[in-house]
């Protein structure tokens, strides 16, 4: 089973995967968590208790308090081998060349699309 946490501070968004991944939630492929900041994020990885490995994060860049690439640029630090996708609504090149920088292992633009999405999340 894969474990997913998605990071947003827009609670919609937790709705929004749960409809979407409905059919993979519901056959046991998928375990979604929601963060709605970062640092809410950060202290569910750090009490994990070494439980995180199977994580795939994907994290909103553009958050009040501490920001989706400061959020990246941790969890590489702390856990080099979760992987993570970025996501953002404001795509420019200065953000993807930092996010790549940071160690993101994908980035994507809202909207989602979702069959894309679902395909990178089972292929890694």
């Amino acid at each position: 089973m894969k474990q997913i946490l998605v990071v947003d501070d827009e609670q919609d968004v937790q709705y929004l995967f749960q409809q979407r991944f409905r059919r993979e939630i519901r056959q046991g492929d998928l375990d979604i968590t929601f963060s709605l900041s970062a640092e809410e994020a950060l202290e569910k990885l750090k009490q994990s208790d070494g439980e995180i490995g199977s994580y795939l994060i994907l994290s909103d860049i553009n958050m009040p308090g501490m920001d989706g690439l400061e959020f990246l640029r941790i969890v590489k630090a702390d856990f080099p081998d979760l992987k993570m996708i970025m996501v953002t609504a404001y795509h420019d090149n200065q953000t993807y060349q930092m996010a790549m920088r940071y160690g993101a292992d994908g980035y994507i633009n809202k909207p989602i699309q979702f069959d894309s999405l679902k395909q990178t999340i089972l292929s890694l």
